[in-house]
């Protein structure tokens, strides 16, 4: 029962803590599973995958974490973890104020909570990009050019900026998973 109520906890201070959605809870979710539960690599692996399913990215994140911990059940106290504080807030809410923000404290609260959420989501993106292109796992290690993830990065940029002047409008991200896992399938095949 230990673990079960641990996943759930871990989780459960995660979604009550994070503002500006699940990108934002990616440092936290790093930092409570890392190296405790899984590798950085492994960790790494869950980002691409959960980015790369239907759901909420922190929603997947949970569940891997919490099935690779702790089979079904473990996904799912670690599933309802995260989603539960979102929800009794979202009811409470809904149930004490339905304009809330129309207030000006609150949007005071909002506009100060945007920065650090932003924050957060660059440090995600940078951590991912420094780790997934250039091997780097801290400021001391040693940079190891990740040619084939530069390659794959380079051409769905180019893809996507390509059809974005060419079309006026923006690809499909579902599109751009597609030609990333098929150059990945290639790439790391060989």
């Amino acid at each position: 029962m230990g673990i079960y109520l641990e996943l759930f906890w871990t989780f459960f201070k995660i979604g009550a803590v994070t503002f500006g959605g699940g990108y934002a809870m990616i440092p936290l979710i790093q930092e409570a599973v890392v190296p405790n539960w899984i590798s950085e690599e492994m960790f790494l692996n869950f980002i691409a995958v959960a980015e790369s399913t239907p759901g909420p990215i922190a929603i997947n994140m949970a569940t891997f974490v919490g099935s690779t911990e702790a089979d079904f059940l473990g996904a799912v106290c670690a599933t309802l973890g995260v989603v539960m504080p979102s929800f009794i807030i979202i009811l409470l809410i809904v149930a004490l104020m339905k304009n809330l923000v129309k207030y000006p404290a609150v949007q005071a609260v909002l506009r100060g909570i945007r920065p650090v959420a932003l924050a957060l989501i660059f440090s995600t993106g940078l951590t991912m990009t420094l780790k997934t292109l250039f091997n780097l796992e801290n400021l001391t290690s040693i940079i190891q050019i990740e040619y084939k993830g530069i390659v794959i990065f380079l051409t769905v940029a180019a893809v996507y900026l390509g059809y974005y002047f060419w079309k006026k409008k923006f690809i499909s991200p579902i599109l751009l998973i597609a030609i990333s896992a098929g150059m990945g399938m290639v790439l790391y095949s060989v």
